[in-house]
């Protein structure tokens, strides 16, 4: 079965999986529901018929806002077998962005997850002259619930005029509208075609070391691209998709579970690390020295078997004693952990691939559908600190001034309703230039070495790369944030957020009452610990890259606080807005 259109996913999945009883998976009120492959694809059916009993047509935009949960999938099938258009909206973005995404997308119908989502909206919606009807997955709301589209759909069923729609959809044809948070400005709506989509993930296959016996824990959010390119990999593959019931609920998933394959961001494992190291501290003596051991051994981890006889008996020693533990308390069962969205640091990926639990690592744009490179099994195929290889089929060089261009057939087909903002973006020559720097390795893999917009001149006429400095600060487990600063300054300073939770943890242990966060900030115990970081840390860079002053935050930032992005970016204009005059008085 040739899949050439997005929707050819499920012909494909009944003739190659079609045995399958949990092609997805949600969890509902703590217990797992389970889809079987033939209840996907009567589901998606329906609901198509159902579309078209509502008289959506070809080009149509529908909205989905709502968390991960086997229905988002129902939809966006129905919607791409009918031609329409679906455009997901991360559920956690501010009202300005709803309003403008809805109104510039001219979205007809909105599928909301439930009462919580709708109350964040009801009020812009009589704002949206292009809204016809809404619909919801969940709860009892005064609008109409998703169940009764699927009934329509059953009552209007039509097969040969659907048929006939999807004889009329080709593989360039507009499947998605995918709006980008971006860290300025008004969001930009990536426009991508079935074939953007497919050829990523064909293209992307080699990170799954498995089959059709594989199981999937999904949990980044189906509305960025780069967990529903995920998604649609594993349904071509035949792995079942199971649904994370929520952030909080990922530990006690992946038991239930034990999954071979997770998608996820850099975030998440810096968090189950910190989580194992404070538990590892907290182990008496003689098991406390062990595992400082296998810490140890593990940041010294090199791919290939590329060591001497001795690290093989101590890492064989430290994996029964330490890892094998790790193991378990992960689902014991990870064939690959597929990173993405942010550089990862490579002493998190060599001690989680150490322990048995190998990480591979990629990059890529909404724009480029996404992935550009992405590690492998192969040889060459993944080298710590890079992000693996270019994908087949694509194409990357790097310009005269460091930043990665790309060109593919995962390339969109431009910004939506913004033919400058493309112009802007994919040159004559057809090379879409990235913003990001970076240059190969003699090996072939790409390595990222910053962002092109976010590099910064000191009043020395030294220029500041601060992603490289963020990212050396951010191996700290004291630091959850930083943004170095300093533009036309004599030196680079840093507004630097603690990670509270392991704040709070060292209080403890030190027999420091804890108060308040903001409290907390201010006391001199914990800012001469801070200052004793920061130059552990400074003197592993240069001295122009140094942070010289720094203000410690007392409030935790977010998405919700307009500080990061959805996909944990920093909105750096935003950050110098807000808090101008906190930046004001490092330098004063």
């Amino acid at each position: 079965m040739e899949v050439t259109r997005i929707f050819d996913l499920l012909a494909n999945y009944i003739e190659k999986y079609g045995w399958k009883e949990d092609a997805l998976a949600g969890k509902i009120n703590g217990e797992w529901v389970k889809y079987s492959a033939k209840e996907y694809i009567e589901t998606a059916n329906n609901l198509s018929y159902g579309f078209l009993a509502l008289n959506v047509k070809k080009g149509d935009k529908i909205a989905i806002i709502s968390s991960n949960r086997p229905e988002w999938n129902f939809i966006d099938m129905a919607l791409l077998q009918v031609g329409a258009i679906p455009v997901p909206i991360y559920p956690t973005i501010s009202e300005s962005d709803y309003k403008y995404i809805l109104n510039h997308a001219e979205v007809k119908y909105v599928f909301v997850e439930g009462n919580e989502l709708i109350r964040k909206i009801d009020h812009i919606l009589p704002e949206v002259p292009s809204l016809i009807g809404i619909y919801t997955f969940k709860d009892e709301v005064e609008h109409k619930h998703f169940e009764e589209l699927v009934e329509l759909g059953k009552e209007n069923q039509n097969p040969k005029l659907l048929e006939e729609i999807k004889s009329t959809i080709y593989n360039g044809d507009i499947a998605t509208i995918i709006y980008t948070s971006g860290t300025t400005g008004y969001p930009k709506g990536v426009v991508l075609s079935h074939n953007n989509i497919i050829s990523n993930f064909l293209a992307s296959r080699p990170v799954l070391p498995f089959g059709s016996e594989g199981k999937a824990l999904s949990y980044l959010p189906l509305c960025h691209v780069y967990e529903r390119m995920l998604n649609y990999l594993f349904q071509y593959s035949g792995v079942s998709v199971y649904y994370a019931e929520g952030i909080g609920t990922i530990s006690d998933d992946i038991k239930d579970v034990k999954p071979d394959v997770l998608g996820t961001v850099p975030r998440l494992l810096e968090k189950v690390f910190d989580k194992i190291v404070n538990t590892g501290r907290k182990l008496p003596w003689m098991k406390r020295q062990i595992f400082n051991y296998s810490l140890w051994v593990g940041f010294r981890y090199k791919l290939n078997n590329d060591f001497h006889l001795l690290y093989k008996l101590q890492l064989m020693l430290v994996d029964k004693l330490v890892y094998s533990k790790w193991r378990e308390a992960m689902g014991g069962n990870f064939k690959v952990i597929a990173s993405g969205g942010a550089a990862l640091q490579p002493r998190l990926a060599k001690i989680f691939t150490a322990a048995g639990i190998p990480i591979l690592e990629g990059y890529g744009l909404t724009e480029t559908s996404p992935v550009i490179a992405v590690g492998s099994f192969f040889k060459n195929g993944r080298k710590f600190g890079t992000v693996g290889q270019v994908i087949p089929g694509v194409e990357v060089k790097i310009a005269s001034d460091g930043e990665i261009l790309c060109k593919g057939p995962n390339l969109m087909l431009g910004y939506y309703k913004e033919p400058q903002l493309t112009k802007d973006a994919i040159d004559e020559d057809g090379w879409f230039h990235t913003g990001d720097l970076g240059n190969f390795e003699p090996e072939g893999q790409l390595k990222i070495t910053g962002r092109k917009k976010s590099i910064f001149k000191t009043s020395f006429g030294k220029y500041i790369n601060p992603t490289h400095i963020e990212e050396l600060f951010k191996e700290s487990h004291f630091i959850e944030y930083i943004i170095v600063v300093g533009e036309n300054q004599k030196f680079a300073g840093a507004l630097i957020v603690p990670d509270f939770v392991f704040l709070k943890s060292w209080c403890s242990a030190k027999g420091i009452a804890y108060t308040t966060n903001a409290e907390m900030v201010q006391n001199p115990v914990i800012k001469k610990r801070f200052h004793k970081e920061v130059d552990k840390l400074n003197a592993c860079l240069g001295e122009t890259e140094q942070v010289k002053k720094y203000t410690l935050m007392e409030a935790e930032w977010s998405v919700m606080s307009g500080e990061i992005t959805p996909t944990l970016k920093l909105k750096r204009n935003a950050i110098a807005k807000k808090y101008a005059d906190v930046i004001e008085k490092i330098f004063s």
